[in-house]
This record gives C-alpha cells, structure tokens and sequence, in this order.
C-alpha cells in the first residue's frame, strides 16, 4: 500500500505540472491533477492486485 501512495503522490504533481504548463489554469490544473490520478491511482492498485493473482496461479501450476 505504501508503494501505491508514494505512487499517487508523483502522479498528482506530474498531472498537475502538465496541465498546468499546457494551459497555464492553476485551477484547471488542480481539477485534473485531483481527479485523473485518483482515478488511475486505483487502476494501478487493481493491476498490481491483478499481477500477485496471476503470479500465484502460475506458481501453483508449476509446483
């Protein structure tokens, strides 16, 4: 989980910071640097989620 947090934390400045120098909108910045990386922050947890269920299924089936 912390992996996750830390990960989120990079994301909300980079969004943040891309948005912000493509537009200029400190608010617009905000508003996308809040809402993508939440969203694609829980993504990423259900991936790695994902990832640890393949990687068993695929130790069992070679035990």
């Amino acid at each position: 989980m912390k992996k996750t947090a830390t990960f989120a934390v990079v994301h909300f400045c980079v969004a943040f910071g891309v948005t912000y120098l493509l537009t200029g909108s400190w608010v617009l910045g905000g508003m996308i640097a809040l809402i993508e990386p939440s969203v694609n922050t829980v993504a990423y947890f259900l991936h790695e989620k994902a990832w640890g269920y393949v990687n068993r299924r695929q130790s069992s089936l070679l035990s």
